[in-house]
Order: C-alpha cells, then sequence, then structure tokens
C-alpha cells in the first residue's frame, strides 16, 4: 500500500515538473539565440542573481515586509467582510441598505484608490494596507453574504424555538454553515490581496522615487527604472509566482483540515 502511495506521489511530482522544466529549457534555448549585447536573462544568470539577492539579505527583507502588509491587509478585510457579511446574509433590511454602496463600489479596482491613499496615507506601509485591505474585502464579503442566505432558515428557527442564545446561534449554526463560503472568499481574497500589494508598491515606489513603502513590488520597480536589472526582476517575478503558489496550498489545506466531509 505504502508502494503505491509513494508511486502515486511520484507521478504526481513528475507531472507537476515536466511543464516547467519544458518552460526552462525553451527559454534558455531562445536567450542562447539572442545576439550576445542583448540584455534578455538566462536561467543560470537568474540563479545566480537570486543566491545573491539571498545571501544580501534584501530579498528576504523585501519578501518578509510585503507578506506582513498582505497579512495584516486580509485580516483587515476578514473581519470587515465576515461581520457585515453576516449581518447582509440575516438580515434582508441590512443586505437592502447596503447592497447599492457595495455593489457600486466592487467593480472599482484597487489601484484606482491609489491616490487616494496616498494623499490620506503618504506614500508608506498605511497606504498599501489600505489598498489591500479594499481589495480583499469584497470576496470576502460577497462569498459571506453567499454562505449565511443559503442556510436552511429551518435550521435557525428550531434553534430560536429551543431558546437558545442569538450569540449561541451564531457561533454554532450560522459560522459553520456559512463556513465553506467563507473560506472560499477568504482564498480569493487572499490571492487578490498578494496581487494588490505587489502593484501598489510599483506604483507607490513610482510615485516616490523609489524610496517610499519598500517591499517587494518597490523592489522590482528599482530594478527596472534604476539599474535595468532583468535578472534580478524576474528573480522577483518567481518568488512572487512561488508566494503565490504557498498561499494557495496552505489555504486548500486548511480547506481539507476544517472542511472533511467535502473530501
Amino acid at each position: 500500500m505504502n508502494k503505491i502511495i509513494q508511486t502515486s506521489r511520484g507521478l504526481a511530482i513528475l507531472r507537476a515538473s515536466t511543464l516547467p522544466f519544458i518552460l526552462l529549457v525553451v527559454w534558455q534555448l531562445w536567450a542562447m539565440g539572442q545576439p550576445a549585447s542583448s540584455p534578455a536573462p538566462l536561467p543560470l544568470q537568474v540563479v545566480l542573481t537570486a543566491f545573491e539577492l539571498v545571501s544580501k539579505g534584501g530579498l528576504v527583507q523585501a519578501l518578509v515586509q510585503s507578506l506582513g502588509r498582505v497579512v495584516t491587509g486580509f485580516f483587515i478585510a476578514l473581519v470587515l467582510g465576515v461581520v457585515i457579511g453576516i449581518l447582509m446574509g440575516s438580515s434582508r433590511a441590512v443586505r437592502e441598505s447596503l447592497d447599492p454602496i457595495i455593489e457600486s463600489f466592487r467593480p472599482i479596482a484597487p489601484m484606482a484608490i491609489l491616490p487616494i491613499a496616498i494623499l490620506w496615507f503618504g506614500t508608506g506601509t498605511s497606504s498599501a494596507l489600505a489598498i489591500v485591505s479594499y481589495a480583499a474585502f469584497f470576496p470576502v464579503l460577497v462569498n459571506t453574504v453567499h454562505g449565511v442566505s443559503r442556510i436552511d432558515r429551518k435550521l435557525v428557527l428550531a434553534a430560536q424555538t429551543m431558546g437558545v442564545p442569538r450569540l449561541t446561534v451564531l457561533t454554532r449554526v450560522i459560522l459553520p454553515g456559512a463556513l465553506p463560503s467563507v473560506l472560499l472568499g477568504s482564498r480569493l481574497a487572499m490571492g487578490v490581496a498578494w496581487t494588490a500589494i505587489i502593484a501598489a508598491e510599483l506604483a507607490v515606489g513610482a510615485k516616490s522615487g523609489g524610496g517610499g513603502s519598500g517591499g517587494i513590488g518597490q523592489m522590482m520597480f528599482v530594478f527596472y527604472a534604476y539599474s535595468i536589472n532583468l535578472n534580478a526582476i524576474v528573480v522577483c517575478m518567481v518568488v512572487v509566482g512561488l508566494v503565490a503558489l504557498l498561499i494557495d496550498r496552505i489555504f486548500r489545506a486548511a480547506e481539507i483540515r476544517l472542511l472533511p466531509w467535502r473530501n
């Protein structure tokens, strides 16, 4: 049985690594065909640049700074989105009052509020947090409203009939029933938040002359605007993608742990 499981895992790893390997080979062949004066990044140079950035500590420091902003902004959005989502999903009056406002702001891209965020909060962490929270808020809210509204009302009425306090109904009936939708919204929100922080740091760094927000997004802007280091930019892009993949896998593992019956 263990051999079968190990073989299955090995095949899964092989399938997952085949396409990246092919892309690396194509990339190497393409770069080798460029003129000697071409700034096209080579895979080997990208790897060497990655070791250099990690050894100097700049890449790790920027990544930690960006992750800290993402996690903080995500939790702000999670708390607000779940609370408001439960209110809107449980009460028609609240939903009809807030829905026009929510649907008016939801289509506005997070980067569209960048000028306002910079004017209000400056070019530091506060403006980045505002953009991340704004971006992550709507996926959590919409999915929470959807999850709460789909709960069988008979379960809520049965609990109320038996004299169960409202807080207990919330924690034992409504939240568990809406949990799959909340987790889905959280997973989507975290992906949007990670995308938003990179774009925000790029834009804030551009508006501050490269000396404002920090983070991996601003590092990419500095490599582009001042040193034109394409190898370093590719390293940052790869790191951003790998972190996004890791975040998604963490949320998938959380769904399996918290919702075992869905497997």
